[in-house]
């Protein structure tokens, strides 16, 4: 199978996630273009939005997507959209976006150990969407009174929504889900996975992940990912970050790609980010959007 034609920026995934991976879409396709891995797999072991992931799914760059997420939130989420479709997409037509709403669906995320997966996923789903910056122990997009000039509502556009969760479910049959540690995922599958795999690494930011999410990465968390990423050498891989001198060091020796993206989490600015590669991923020769300060270097 051929690749597809490289996309441009489309939004694949229902959800809204900090950081605004999706916009990598196109260069992580350049980057299967580039190492000639058309039909290969592709993990993401710290899913979220997994809108990378999906975008070379829909575009047929990949085979088959991996997609693993710890929190069992977003589990929850994407374990709804690819296994009770029908029951997601009725909730979502169905349920009336109030702030009463939102407040039932907080209350189901302070129990999500012993919520029920459906009920966890659109709860999951809802505040997302409503959510400022899609960050779910964020606050509500307008505030509770509803007096800001942007509404609860202004993100969830219901009839766009499930069109994308429809979708992604006909895609399910190439879709691996799971649910656990990164590092235990990838320890678990590397093994079964055919050596064009290309592997690609979001991890919690180093420095405001604490913010941005439920389960975020102390230093150690960081340094013990980047001993596992660096015994990864039967594959291709990428690892993004924000840039910063002890995520730098711990990556040593790997090309580089450092640039900024455009995001909106708490404030709308530019975050400087850096990509490391592995030694056998040779990166585009051509620079695609989005990276609007992005240099090369070699370690």
């Amino acid at each position: 199978m051929p690749c597809g034609k490289i996309s441009s920026v489309e939004y694949y995934s229902p959800l809204r996630y900090p950081g605004g991976k999706g916009k990598l879409a196109p260069f992580v396709e350049s980057v299967f273009e580039t190492n000639n891995l058309c039909d290969a797999y592709y993990v993401e072991p710290f899913a979220g939005g997994a809108s990378v992931a999906l975008s070379l799914l829909v575009n047929e760059y990949a085979r088959r997507i991996y997609i693993n997420d710890l929190d069992r939130s977003i589990y929850a989420f994407w374990h709804s959209v690819l296994n009770e479709t029908e029951a997601l997409c009725r909730l979502i037509r169905n349920t009336p976006v109030t702030v009463g709403t939102w407040k039932r669906q907080k209350q189901i995320q302070r129990n999500k150990q012993t919520a029920d997966v459906l009920s966890l996923g659109f709860s999951t789903f809802f505040l997302n969407r409503t959510n400022r910056s899609g960050i779910l122990n964020g606050g509500i997009i307008g505030g509770l009174s509803q007096c800001d000039r942007w509404k609860i509502d202004a993100r969830y556009n219901k009839p766009e929504l499930i069109k994308r969760i429809e979708r992604v479910a006909f895609y399910r049959h190439r879709i691996h889900l799971s649910n656990t540690d990164a590092t235990q995922f990838v320890s678990k599958i590397r093994n079964h996975l055919p050596p064009g795999t290309l592997l690609y690494f979001d991890p919690p930011y180093y420095v405001k992940g604490r913010a941005l999410y439920h389960n975020y990465f102390l230093h150690e968390d960081h340094k013990g990912l980047s001993d596992l990423v660096r015994d990864l050498t039967a594959y291709h891989w990428i690892v993004s970050y924000d840039n910063t001198p002890e995520i730098r060091k711990m990556y040593t020796g790997f090309k580089r790609l450092q640039y900024s993206l455009h995001y909106c989490a708490a404030s709308s600015r530019n975050g400087h980010e850096v990509m490391f590669f592995s030694e056998k991923t040779k990166r585009p020769r051509k620079i695609t959007t989005p990276f609007p300060m992005a240099r090369r270097e070699a370690s």
